[in-house]
């Protein structure tokens, strides 16, 4: 991909080169996102957040990522809050707000809403996420937290094992990360889930193609063992149609510290893409693991930050620029 002026709407826009491309320009803005150094290289620009659809870490983050530039956001969360609500289409939207803004990210329940938005955007666009059809950023920080916690254990990312766990039917992180892990070599994933929320088939045939080593399964026990890399997932309640179809299924699928001691191999790293489902009923990930080093989902969320300030740099234009604008906090 040519990041410079382009939309990011999808992970099958990255090819390994590109991938290693923003993982350098995240590397060298870690200072600005863990606030020892401040960049004003973005001063004057504008970030349009357009979240459609109800969103914590990826709003802020994103915020937080283009304030950390220098840049100034303003703000959409969800629909009722804008004029689509009045009837506008997202053609219009997007001439507008387009006018408003030096690049937007945009989330939106309906699948390819992101991509139909930035034909008719002015500026670049970024996917937030669209329905459960991919999450791209999502899956750059999966992609940057696996390699980081690998390299602690001088591991690579060709090689790599992983379960992917939990509802892999609506799950968009799971998705675009699946889209990117066929980029690897060597790379095993035990696709553990109830049956009616196994993978979609288009997912399948993209790993086969790719070569990826795969099994299914509905057992949690024997598919986290003999793996590097837990990633865990919610089941997307508002994906499905009956809600309470979904509460049938919450539960199956938890991850405690008994279970993970008695199953996994000492170094086997828990990822999640937040937010968890805490309550009893669903507790995909218990709280007895937190004081578990391996635990990385507090490491990944933090990781999205300087991916997505690396993705503003590079799509701006501004990536050689950062330190020209730098000083020590």
């Amino acid at each position: 991909v040519d990041f410079n002026g382009s939309h990011i709407l999808s992970i099958d826009q990255f090819d390994r080169s590109d991938i290693d491309q923003l993982f350098s320009v995240a590397n060298d803005l870690e200072p600005f996102s863990l606030r020892k150094k401040v960049t004003r290289v973005l001063e004057g620009a504008i970030l349009g957040n357009m979240f459609f659809e109800p969103s914590t870490r990826t709003r802020i983050s994103f915020g937080a990522a283009f304030n950390m530039l220098g840049g100034a956001v303003r703000e959409t969360s969800e629909v009722g809050s804008s004029s689509l609500v009045k009837g506008e289409s997202l053609i219009d939207t997007a001439k507008v707000l387009s006018s408003y803004s030096d690049i937007i990210v945009m989330r939106h329940p309906d699948e390819g809403s992101v991509k139909s938005f930035s034909e008719a955007s002015r500026v670049p666009v970024i996917n937030g996420g669209d329905g459960s059809n991919e999450h791209p950023t999502q899956a750059l920080l999966d992609l940057y937290t696996i390699k980081k916690e690998l390299e602690t254990q001088k591991k690579t990312m060709d090689g790599l094992r992983i379960a992917l766990v939990g509802d892999l039917k609506f799950g968009r992180a799971a998705h675009s990360l699946i889209k990117a892990l066929c980029l690897y070599k060597d790379v095993s994933i035990n696709l553990i889930s109830p049956e009616e929320l196994r993978l979609p088939d288009s997912y399948l045939t993209l790993l086969a193609k790719a070569d990826v080593k795969i099994t299914q399964s509905e057992n949690l026990e024997e598919g986290i063992a003999e793996v590097d890399i837990i990633y865990m997932t919610r089941i997307q309640e508002e994906r499905f149609k009956n809600k309470s179809h979904a509460k049938k299924y919450k539960g199956l699928l938890s991850l405690n510290n008994e279970i993970y001691t008695a199953n996994c191999e000492p170094n086997t790293v828990i990822m999640h893409p937040l937010p968890r489902d805490s309550r009893k009923e669903a507790n995909e990930l218990d709280s007895d693991l937190y004081e578990n080093p391996n635990l990385a989902i507090f490491r990944q969320a933090d990781n999205g930050v300087v991916i997505r300030m690396a993705l503003f740099t590079l799509v701006l234009g501004v990536a050689d620029q950062v330190h020209m604008t730098s000083r020590d906090v």
